[in-house]
């Protein structure tokens, strides 16, 4: 049987799943790992694998993995469609989705490539199920709450702000799709937690939803992967009212990202020149196996 080649880019949370997915997937091999100092001691993870700072090292690569921060993965994804390798990713800025596929598609599409954004479990596997909600019911309100737990996104971009040191952000429920962040941060000798709050507060994954930010002595001893998601939709069915129709789940937060994804690089080798979000997919397109089997098995 012929496997793919497919190249992980970054190895930090998700990173490390993936490499967990990948391994179990028997149609996938790892070509490699893309890191920023591949030089010098790796994590044992890594061991019997090329790591490297560039995917152009690891020879042919049929699909790039991407587990970079979400505010990298355009120049990544741009760079490497334009190199003949398909990418994936989680981007997860839901209010620039439509612009990452609108940018990355005229790249795909000019190098046969393809690009499938925003494939996590939200965006990504949840959009599916708020799709087939929406077409159950077409009139309707849909409400997607988080948590409780922590918030891969959010965390990196609380890292990134000057003076933090490490920082862990947990999603709160409060209920019909609000939610409230709790940031807490180890902060650098000398700096103030009221400015690293403001930075916080004013960046866009922050700036539409109550805000705490804590100082701690150790993220470390707080630290859970944990999170989950409760979806319901009210609505209408033709002409019938109070449909309803509700979504759980409770799950380790990067272990499931990385199977999305991992399952995203296999529909993607299978669809034409372009960049798509999950919900332009066909759901099968995701499964290893044969598909008049599956078929068989799961319509």
């Amino acid at each position: 049987m012929k496997k793919f080649k497919a190249a992980i880019v970054g190895f930090g949370n998700i990173g490390r799943y993936v490499l967990d997915a990948l391994s179990e997937a028997p149609d996938f091999e790892v070509a490699g790992v893309v890191r920023r100092t591949p030089g010098g001691q790796q994590p044992s993870e890594l061991n019997g694998y090329k790591v490297v700072a560039d995917v152009s090292e690891l020879g042919k690569v049929d699909v790039a993995i991407l587990c970079t921060p979400t505010r990298e993965v355009e120049n990544y994804a741009r760079q490497l469609l334009a190199q003949g390798v398909n990418t994936v990713d989680s981007f997860d800025i839901h209010t620039q989705i439509v612009d990452l596929r609108s940018s990355l598609d005229s790249v795909a599409r000019a190098n046969g490539t393809v690009a499938v954004i925003s494939a996590g479990w939200d965006p990504g596997s949840d959009s599916v199920v708020r799709a087939l909600m929406q077409a159950a019911a077409p009139k309707g309100v849909t409400y997607t709450n988080f948590g409780p737990g922590m918030s891969m996104g959010h965390t990196v971009a609380v890292k990134s702000k000057k003076g933090v040191k490490n920082a862990l952000s947990m999603t709160i429920p409060l209920g019909t799709g609000i939610h409230r962040r709790m940031v807490y941060v180890e902060l650098e000798p000398g700096v103030e937690l009221s400015e690293v709050a403001a930075a916080i507060k004013a960046d866009p994954y922050f700036a539409s939803d109550e805000t705490h930010v804590f100082q701690v002595p150790s993220v470390d001893e707080i630290k859970d992967m944990g999170h989950g998601v409760n979806m319901v939709r009210k609505g209408v069915s033709g002409k019938t009212q109070n449909q309803r129709f509700e979504f759980n789940m409770s799950i380790n937060n990067p272990a499931l990202t990385a199977q999305i994804l991992v399952g995203v690089a296999r529909a993607s080798l299978k669809q034409a020149p372009g960049a798509y979000t999950m919900i332009e997919i066909p759901v099968v397109d995701l499964l290893y196996g044969d598909r008049e089997e599956l078929l068989r098995h799961l319509v």
